[in-house]
């Protein structure tokens, strides 16, 4: 007996899954499947159908068609004996016995097929030890899995150690930072460490950075916390340090350009020139500030978006700073007003009037003979927090549609933004995630401007600036056939000019110094929007 090919074909001879045994072309099973249905007579009981050359022996199942192919000298008994077993083997791996069955488990069947038939002969096997045959259960290999996993928990234990090793050896130098810079000081600033210290009690001061600090009082503590978490910064952020011996060098050298040039070819993001911060890529740095007194209003945006539409999670929290450049300068209060949203929960800080702030919706220290400290880095000093939360869709200031749907061997990927009229949108990026590439999507159309991250298998579609003139656009692009997932989640970061809060400073009241009881000094006010966490899941 000389099985040719065992196949699953459908009513009308398309072929589901062949596997031939002996050398036969492409062209040939196919033809000898395709005139199969043929000879099939309508109403008769026979198993097989004889041309020829071959012998077709087969089942039906119900819509398919379980065929052997066979030659005219085989043994018609041992070729029913062979086709009862694939009868039985094939439920054990395709649950459904349809088109879409037999195709998704197409390779399953195939190794099945050639444990039971082997160079065109039938193997004694049963049901049971084929399955346990294609299942390939190994000793050996659990125990290869079970070894790289304990290497592998290994390697993360170091990491975990290095990385711990590493932290304490930064928190060591700035110690010694904090430490050296203090000793210098110490000589020529004992009267005005004594007066800044005297300016408020030791309970509560205000430190460095946005927030008032607790211990220290407007002390000297704030300035070197500033002057180490700069040095600190800067010597981070340096694309080359300057080796020992040589003076500082500006610019970069050629094999410095290359390597960049090389990167930018892979797809990385290369930032020159950006100043440290504390939270980066989350807005530019802003230049120094120019005037006597430069206030602050920056609102921080979560939002999680569901794919179906609806809000899953929407956060705003905002801060108001303040930065005094003199401290002839620091005796102020400052008026401020903001939108009348009872949503929008504010919160003082501990050392200002609440009062003060409740009545008049000013803000001042609760004794308004000691200033506000001077010289602060970064934003100044945190006087206002507030916070907004809301499940309201009308709130979200930019909302995304994304509709993957797969045609043939393609997938068309369609997704569309609408922003709201609240907000003009700036720099606005939306990051979709793509399935593994080895060149670019085909993009069809887009409203803007488009990059791909190879590295990260990500699509950037980067809009300028969003107005009245584009509240909403689209992008289209193809990708080879892909799940609906993959394309999830989507990230999206912007930045705006104006706040949910529409917080505004009205007037600077000095209360000390030039301008008492009349126009207060001068000073600006910086007002930015910025998402920390926008997601479409």
């Amino acid at each position: 007996m000389v099985v040719l090919a065992a196949s699953i074909i459908s009513k009308s001879g398309k072929a589901l899954v062949s596997r031939q045994f002996v050398d036969m072309s492409r062209i040939r099973i196919e033809g000898l499947l395709a005139a199969f249905p043929k000879l099939v007579g309508s109403g008769k009981q026979h198993t097989y159908v004889e041309t020829e050359n071959v012998r077709y022996v087969y089942q039906p199942i119900e819509s398919l068609y379980l065929l052997l192919v066979t030659n005219k000298q085989s043994n018609i008994l041992e070729d029913l004996d062979t086709l009862r077993l694939l009868s039985k083997v094939i439920p054990e791996f395709s649950a459904s016995l349809d088109e879409e069955g037999i195709c998704k488990y197409a390779f399953e069947l195939i190794f099945a097929f050639d444990e039971v038939i082997s160079l065109g002969h039938k193997e004694n096997v049963t049901v049971a030890q084929v399955k346990q045959y294609i299942e390939m259960e190994s000793h050996e290999e659990r125990l290869h899995k079970l070894v790289l996993q304990s290497k592998i928990n290994e390697t993360k234990d170091v990491m975990k150690r290095k990385a711990n090793e590493i932290d304490k050896s930064k928190i060591e130098r700035g110690k010694m930072d904090k430490g050296g810079y203090s000793s210098l000081q110490s000589m020529g600033s004992m009267g005005s460490i004594g007066r800044m210290d005297s300016g408020f009690g030791n309970d509560t001061g205000i430190s460095s950075g946005n927030n008032f600090g607790s211990g220290s009082g407007f002390g000297l503590s704030s300035d070197i916390d500033s002057f180490s978490t700069k040095s600190k910064g800067k010597a981070s952020a340096a694309v080359s340090a300057p080796s020992k011996g040589m003076g500082m060098k500006l610019g970069k050298n050629q094999r410095a350009n290359q390597f960049l040039e090389s990167l930018k070819a892979e797809g990385e993001v290369i930032v020159e020139d950006v100043r440290p911060s504390g939270n980066p890529g989350s807005r530019s740095a802003a230049p120094p500030p120019t005037d006597p007194i430069t206030l602050t209003t920056e609102e921080k945006l979560s939002v999680t978006l569901k794919r179906d539409g609806g809000v899953s999670d929407f956060d705003v929290q905002g801060t108001l700073s303040l930065q005094v450049l003199n401290q002839d300068d620091a005796f102020i209060q400052v008026q401020v007003a903001s939108r009348d949203n009872p949503e929008i929960k504010f919160k003082t800080h501990p050392n200002i009037n609440k009062e003060l702030f409740s009545n008049e919706n000013i803000l001042g220290l609760k004794d308004p003979n000691r200033p506000f400290p001077a010289g602060q880095s970064g934003d100044g000093l945190g006087l206002l927090k507030w916070r907004l939360q809301s499940k309201d869709e009308s709130d979200v200031p930019l909302t995304i549609n994304c509709w993957p749907s797969v045609s043939g061997n393609e997938t068309y990927v369609n997704i569309e933004y609408e922003a709201s009229s609240m907000f003009d949108l700036q720099n606005v990026v939306i990051s979709v995630p793509l399935p593994a590439l080895r060149e670019a999507p085909n993009v069809k159309q887009i409203d803007g401007e488009w990059r791909f991250d190879s590295r990260n298998s990500m699509l950037e579609w980067s809009i300028v600036l969003i107005d009245d003139s584009n509240r909403s656009g689209s992008m289209e692009f193809v990708v080879p056939p892909a799940d609906s997932s993959v394309f999830f989640p989507i990230s999206v970061r912007f930045s705006a000019t104006t706040t949910f809060s529409d917080m505004k400073v009205v007037n600077i009241v000095p209360l000390k110094g030039q301008g008492q009881g009349g126009s207060g000094p001068k000073f600006t006010q910086r007002t930015q929007l910025v998402t920390e966490n926008y997601q479409v899941v």
